[in-house]
């Protein structure tokens, strides 16, 4: 019986893979897909260490080649806050919070139109520390996890408007 009911899911697995290479399925990282367009997006970020982290980031993640011609210009307005949680009976906090709100505008270089807008929420939070340095290094840290995480989530919602708008 287990035999049987085996048979049949592996049946219904290809039967499911057959059908969406028939609808026109792309996967988003396979040769062609949405994320050839992120080569070529030009990032900008405001000034300060997490903008540079974060343009950094964007930078290795979308693999943009110097010398290369942007096809499209991302500009971004960052707000980060710093929340204490947890008070210790010196009224010390135990943990931050670190959030990272980008917001940010595609733009055609050619036409200058607006082709795509779009917001990503980063939450990273760390303990706190008695030690001065260790304190900075903590912080130091959670900017930079911080930053990649704000970077992934805009690379996948680029290239997911990218499926659907190819670029020229």
């Amino acid at each position: 019986m287990r035999r049987i009911a085996a048979i049949i899911g592996v049946g219904l697995g290809l039967a499911s893979l057959a059908g969406l290479g028939a609808c026109g399925f792309t996967p988003l990282y396979a040769d062609g897909g949405a994320t050839h367009g992120l080569t070529h997006i030009q990032v900008n970020t405001p000034r300060g260490r997490v903008g540079y982290l974060l343009r950094e980031d964007l930078d290795d993640t979308l693999g943009h080649a110097e010398g290369e011609a942007p096809t499209y210009k991302l500009d971004m307005q960052l707000v980060q806050t710093r929340n204490a949680h947890g008070l210790q009976a010196d009224a010390t906090a135990q943990r931050y919070e670190l959030d990272l709100t980008v917001k940010y505008i595609l733009t055609e270089v050619a036409t200058g139109k607006v082709a795509h807008t779009g917001q990503v929420v980063s939450v990273i939070s760390y303990d706190s520390t008695a030690q001065p340095y260790a304190g900075i290094a903590a912080r130091g840290d959670t900017e930079n996890r911080l930053a990649q995480d704000a970077a992934t989530k805009i690379e996948l919602q680029l290239a997911a408007w990218l499926a659907g708008h190819p670029a020229a």
